[in-house]
């Protein structure tokens, strides 16, 4: 059986109520938690935007899961901040954090003022973050001067084993890059077919033996009319490939291309795994556990979590377990 985590969405939840349901996960049988760090939500019904680092560390203290947050160093972000914010987790929680480190998405990065670099661009600064983090964990005081600048940072609170930096990855050519530097990839559900391609392209240049995370995009309720109602509400503004996805600057950007394309519930399907039928939703995790991934986190898409735990909890974890 994989590791089965609960995605908090702080897109769209607000933190208090997230941490009730990172405690009621681990109380149903979930086995780890997974959150996002954004500064704007995806649209303005999601209306959220809590402050993840803030957060983890008060979840971290109330439950005993593992746990793993998205993040993007090299714009709001400096490296040596997210290195010392991890750092101070590890060494108050050893052994329960891994970073997922992303090229980032204008979205949030905005707000700085600088410009929005382009994605060979971003990359270099991701590979040259992910260089000064490590180095920081190494105990090392590390100056560098590229496109972030670092001047004798040194953290002077170290934990005995630093977190895993996980590469995130929505494309082949990503995942065999992250291949090359990243201790996991993590992506998102996409077609079989791809997510073969990806695994593959990440074991053989480099991430043979490595965790793979998935996170599952999904919605569920009592009918069928609920469950497509919620994710269209709530996801219809995620259905964009990149490069759309990573250069819109504003929620309401996404809320009015979404208006302008005329997004339907059956566009939404492709991106959401959507059902009432609590078996073929253990259907569909165990297909994605045959790919390889040994983490899945499930994102139920709706903005009330309490149902989804506790029938997920009872009738799917169970039969995955099985």
């Amino acid at each position: 059986m994989p590791l089965v985590g609960l995605h908090c969405s702080h897109e769209q939840i607000p933190p208090s109520r997230l941490l009730e349901h990172a405690r009621h996960a681990e109380a149903a049988g979930f086995g780890a938690i997974m959150c996002s760090d954004h500064f704007s939500p995806w649209s303005e019904r999601q209306g959220e935007s809590g402050f993840a680092w803030s957060w983890l560390g008060a979840a971290m203290g109330a439950t005993d899961l593992p746990f793993g947050v998205v993040n993007a160093p090299g714009q709001r972000y400096h490296p040596a901040i997210v290195a010392q914010a991890a750092a101070t987790l590890c060494e108050m929680f050893p052994g329960r954090l891994w970073v997922a480190v992303g090229s980032g998405e204008a979205q949030n990065e905005h707000i700085t003022g600088d410009p929005w670099p382009d994605k060979e661009t971003r990359n270099a600064r991701l590979g040259e973050c992910v260089q000064i983090m490590r180095r920081l964990f190494g105990g090392e005081t590390v100056s560098h001067d590229g496109l972030v600048k670092v001047d004798r940072a040194k953290l002077y609170t170290l934990p005995a084993e630093p977190p895993p930096l996980i590469g995130p990855a929505v494309s082949v050519e990503t995942a065999r890059w992250a291949g090359e530097w990243a201790d996991g990839l993590a992506t998102v559900n996409q077609p079989h077919d791809k997510l073969n391609e990806m695994v593959a392209a990440f074991r053989g240049n480099g991430g043979e033996g490595k965790r793979l995370v998935l996170q599952v995009h999904l919605s569920w309720a009592p009918s069928e009319e609920e469950a497509l109602a919620v994710a269209f509400d709530q996801w219809r503004t995620n259905v964009f490939p990149p490069p759309t996805c990573w250069d819109l600057e504003l929620a309401e950007d996404f809320d009015r291309l979404a208006e302008a394309e005329d997004v339907t519930p059956d566009k939404v399907r492709e991106t959401v795994l959507i059902s009432s039928d609590l078996d073929q939703h253990v259907a569909w995790l165990r297909e994605l556990t045959d790919l390889g991934f040994e983490e899945i986190n499930v994102h139920h898409v709706g903005r009330d979590q309490t149902a989804f735990i506790d029938a997920f909890g009872e009738h799917v974890l169970p039969k995955l377990s099985e």
